[in-house]
């Protein structure tokens, strides 16, 4: 095991193992504080949710169980039983029918929750379509919402649904009940409530709760704001049971980690659910924990500067030492180490001076190397060829070129001293992009008359586009790359060059049908193209910055897609180089 006092800077030392005990400490107080007060939050705001929901069951029981009872009051009407015994002759049951239509129709009067009453029964006699009672026939009872539950109990509830009205789709609940009389089955009937009655009840003065009424079989009736999935939270309640609590659920998947709150009454079918977010409920004990946690931090800033302090006595000696050392030039201003001490520290500074005495010696000898080197590559770059040497020398083979009656060669000779022209561009970085594209257009030229008919190519660039200004030589490593590179393996190519105006920038599209990016055969290295990409790249970056670029992308068809996105500049910048 390595000894971290060999390894280490004293001082780092110090501050680190004071650092981390404080940052421990600190991390397990926040943790405690956020975990106990979360705790009593979740308790104390579940206790009153409770209560609140315990409110709203009884109250929505009230107005539920009334209904269930003046269902059953309507079901055993004598004059009903009569009117679905269907015993009369037909005037008789048309007198009945109105009484039961009548006394239905008190009923919805009276009781401002009842939407409409439908009875179903064997050989209805229809009602008008605008009356709040309807009377249908039984073989149809399979089309009322929430009454296949029947097959199974005499009376039931149904889901929140849209109801048919006269004034509109309006949402109800609807309470179902056979009607039976000395075991005969006679009919069906079915109150209709407003459903937004219950919302309002179901809300309270709590608006943007997220709430859910249950029945007693787990199915979902009414919810109001953003609730969980049925499937997400039916398994976390006992529906059995006759209990109220509350449970947290974890997020998982899509879901979020909620508090349920739930009520349950013994003398109610219904169960009320609230859905809360964890993280609301939290949210003041997780502010506490930061504050606890920026306390620390300023701990830990006190504990820097106590340990610099009672460091620094120890370490002064070493870091001027380090420094010195850092610091040192041959010839230069260096350091001049303290003389005072006298114990170890004293003889360090006395071996660096010496030690520095030697490296001015042998930095003299090097000096008078690397001078004589300095003059033997001066004289390398003198020799170097004059460019507008070479470009002369282009147009005089191209004279003796035409002399010699060697006209294709003096073609290539030709394009070469515009292309020539064009690179040098007087020293100029920006140049129009008509001479970009003449620069393009030369060496393609010369490309066709090695290929012959072979290569093809075309380029599309309106003229005003043509008057803006690129940087030079920023297309003619792509094209040779598509030609050395794509082309190396095929008979024929082409290359297209498109510009456009897109929004704020010049839109600039190479493309070829050479063998693309992705090349199977290595025994062809890029030499000159893989450079010069790399140094169209730089050179865009560093005029322009990361708004605009290049991509390289495979085409669909095969071959290679170059895009670039450039400024449109309408005259050169200032030179940055």
């Amino acid at each position: 095991m390595i000894n971290p006092f060999k390894k280490y800077r004293i001082d780092r030392l110090f501050f680190h193992s004071f650092a981390i005990v404080l940052i421990a400490v600190i991390v397990i107080t926040a943790w405690t504080s956020y975990s106990n007060s979360s705790k009593a939050l979740v308790q104390t705001t579940s206790h009153y949710q409770q209560q609140l929901l315990d409110e709203l069951n009884n109250e929505i029981t009230t107005r539920l169980v009334m209904i269930e009872q003046i269902s059953l009051s309507s079901s055993r009407d004598s004059e009903l039983i009569n009117f679905l015994l269907n015993r009369q002759d037909e005037f008789e049951r048309y007198r009945s029918r109105a009484g039961v239509e009548s006394a239905l129709a008190n009923l919805t009067y009276a009781i401002p929750l009842i939407q409409g009453i439908d009875l179903y029964m064997d050989n209805p006699i229809q009602s008008e379509r605008q009356s709040y009672i309807q009377f249908r026939n039984l073989a149809d009872l399979n089309e009322q919402v929430g009454a296949g539950c029947l097959a199974k109990s005499d009376f039931c509830w149904s889901k929140e649904y849209k109801f048919p009205s006269a004034q509109g789709d309006v949402p109800v609940l609807s309470f179902s009940r056979k009607i039976i009389d000395e075991n005969d089955y006679l009919g069906v009937l079915v109150v209709h409530i407003k459903a937004n009655e219950i919302r309002k009840l179901l809300t309270g003065n709590s608006d943007g709760s997220n709430r859910i009424m249950a029945d007693s079989e787990g199915q979902q009736i009414m919810k109001i704001g953003d609730t969980l999935d049925q499937n997400n939270w039916s398994r976390w309640i006992d529906l059995k049971s006759n209990k109220s609590g509350y449970v947290h659920i974890p997020a998982t998947g899509g879901s979020r980690d909620t508090l349920l709150v739930y009520s349950r009454m013994d003398n109610s079918i219904w169960t009320l659910i609230e859905f809360t977010s964890w993280n609301q409920i939290t949210a003041s004990s997780l502010k506490l924990a930061e504050w606890i946690g920026l306390i620390g931090i300023a701990a830990v800033l006190l504990v820097l500067l106590l340990t610099h302090f009672l460091s620094k006595q120890f370490t002064k000696p070493i870091k001027n030492l380090v420094t010195a050392m850092r610091m040192y030039s041959v010839g230069g201003d260096n350091v001049e180490l303290p003389v005072d001490y006298e114990n170890e520290f004293g003889y360090l500074f006395s071996g660096y001076r010496k030690q520095n005495e030697r490296i001015e010696e042998l930095y003299l000898s090097l000096e008078r190397r690397y001078e004589q080197q300095r003059k033997a590559e001066i004289e390398a770059l003198q020799a170097n060829i004059n460019p507008h040497f070479l470009y002369n020398m282009l147009d005089q083979l191209n004279w003796m070129a035409i002399e010699a009656g060697q006209n294709e060669l003096s073609r290539i000779l030709e394009l070469m001293g515009r292309m020539f022209r064009i690179g040098l561009s007087n020293g100029n970085s920006f140049i129009k992009i008509a001479d970009e594209l003449h620069h393009i257009e030369c060496y393609l030229e010369i490309q066709q008359l090695r290929w012959g008919d072979g290569l093809e190519y075309r380029i599309m660039a309106e003229s005003e586009l043509q008057q803006l200004y690129i940087p030079k030589l920023t297309l003619q490593p792509f094209v040779e790359n598509s030609i050395v590179h794509g082309f190396n393996k095929q008979r024929s190519g082409c290359v297209s060059i498109v510009m456009e105006r897109t929004g704020d920038a010049l839109h600039i599209v190479i493309e070829d049908n050479g063998s693309g990016l992705k090349q199977t055969d290595h025994t062809h290295k890029r030499h000159t193209g893989g450079y010069g990409i790399r140094n169209v790249r730089e050179r865009v970056a560093g005029y322009f910055g990361e708004s605009y670029g290049i991509t390289l992308s495979e085409r669909e068809e095969g071959g290679t897609k170059v895009e670039m996105f450039l400024p449109l500049l309408t005259e050169p910048p200032s030179k940055k180089d």
